[in-house]
């Protein structure tokens, strides 16, 4: 198998996050173009001047990415649209760094948005997947916190984690959100509040879940010389991977597709699990984000409870993570979850996080999880970043 090419010359700029909403009247349309606008705003550039553009949602339908060129005013000669859930951040990076290599676009906007009316959750699971239509909602099987429930019970039996240790990564995520102002959630969360919390579906309770609410997320990406003769902060992309449908044999998920690839992945951006400074995963759920601190190297499998219990998750602790709040604390806003960790990674690393800015910044990575068909997440992905000055 050939070596993949690298990222050289690629980097990312211009974050920008509408503060998330509990419920919207509002289109995913508009949503989509609040984030396009800022981002564009932010790096003093109109629509026209993009030639590339890229999109996820859920609640666009029955529009896609082409559809919105038309309602946006856009005229682009590279167009994705990446229905790829929590892992469309990464992929949406990697496929636009892909076209300015390739000189097939200059500047590609990746955006992420979804609405969330009042009946939204429910209309956007009747028709999630057929896989889950036929096998799994005939025996009333409606949503994720079941799936979720299953594949945290079995991980508790398996490596021996506590809801106390899901807990920990929990209350440290709200810590971090409680300095995000766009986050949904803005009450501080203690231990004892998380064990107290009312149960969902055994042994999950309240606080393991995602808030569904409205939202968007943007970012640019261009060439390090477009970047630099506009004067714009960047980040370097530094490597990224994608895998999906990996290890199906397994009879229930306790493990990624980050697993098949990491290795490249850090041999791509030169680094190790230590050089990281910040991490930001995929976190629908905290025993995801468990799995992703075991697939991604920071600790050996069936050890995350542990390292969890050894490492302070607050951005001013020894192992910044989620340093937003994540979805559990910022909110879910439908496929902009999948974008929140990397829009996120590129403020840290242009010193752009204000009151929860982790100190010297140089490497982030951000890993991705989506599409739960049936019984298991499909799509894994993950990048690293690097800031401008990292050596």
């Amino acid at each position: 198998m050939r070596a993949r090419q690298s990222y050289d010359g690629v980097v990312v700029t211009a974050p920008f996050s509408t503060p998330y909403q509990r419920y919207s009247i509002e289109t995913a349309h508009w949503w989509i173009a609040r984030a396009l606008r800022g981002s564009l705003q932010s790096a003093g550039l109109k629509p026209l001047d993009i030639d590339g553009f890229t999109v996820s949602s859920f609640t666009l339908f029955p529009d896609t990415a082409v559809g919105l060129t038309q309602h946006l005013g856009l005229s682009p000669r590279w167009l994705d649209h990446i229905p790829m859930g929590g892992a469309s951040g990464v992929v949406a990076l990697r496929r636009a760094a892909r076209a300015v290599q390739s000189g097939d676009a200059s500047i590609v906007a990746c955006v992420a948005g979804d609405t969330n009316h009042i009946d939204s959750f429910r209309g956007l699971l009747s028709s999630f997947s057929r896989f889950a239509m036929d096998a799994s909602y005939p025996y009333g099987y409606g949503g994720p916190n079941a799936n979720f429930a299953l594949l945290t019970d079995r991980y508790m039996q398996t490596y021996g984690a506590t809801r106390e240790d899901f807990g920990r990564l929990c209350v440290a995520q709200r810590s971090n959100a409680l300095n995000n102002p766009g986050a949904v959630m803005k009450k501080p969360l203690t231990l004892e509040q998380y064990l107290g919390a009312r149960p969902i579906a055994d042994p999950i309770a309240l606080f393991d879940c995602v808030m569904p609410c409205a939202g968007s997320e943007a970012f640019l990406v261009m060439h390090e010389d477009q970047a630099r003769a506009r004067q714009l902060p960047f980040a370097r992309l530094s490597g990224a991977i994608e895998r999906h449908n990996a290890h199906a044999a397994d009879p229930i998920q306790l493990r990624g597709g980050w697993t098949v690839d990491i290795e490249e992945l850090y041999n791509m951006a030169d680094c190790t699990p230590e050089s990281i400074d910040l991490l930001q995963t995929y976190d629908d759920y905290p025993v995801i984000s468990m799995m992703q601190i075991e697939d991604l190297g920071f600790c050996a499998k069936g050890e995350a409870a542990s390292f969890v219990r050894g490492h302070d998750l607050t951005t001013r602790g020894d192992f910044p993570h989620n340093t937003s709040g994540g979805q559990l604390s910022a909110g879910q806003a439908g496929a902009a979850g999948g974008f929140i960790g990397m829009v996120e990674a590129i403020r840290q690393l242009t010193d752009a996080a204000e009151n929860r800015q982790v100190k010297n910044a140089a490497r982030a990575m951000v890993s991705g999880f989506g599409m739960i068909n049936y019984d298991r997440g499909v799509c894994s992905a993950a990048a690293i970043l690097s800031s401008e000055d990292a050596s």
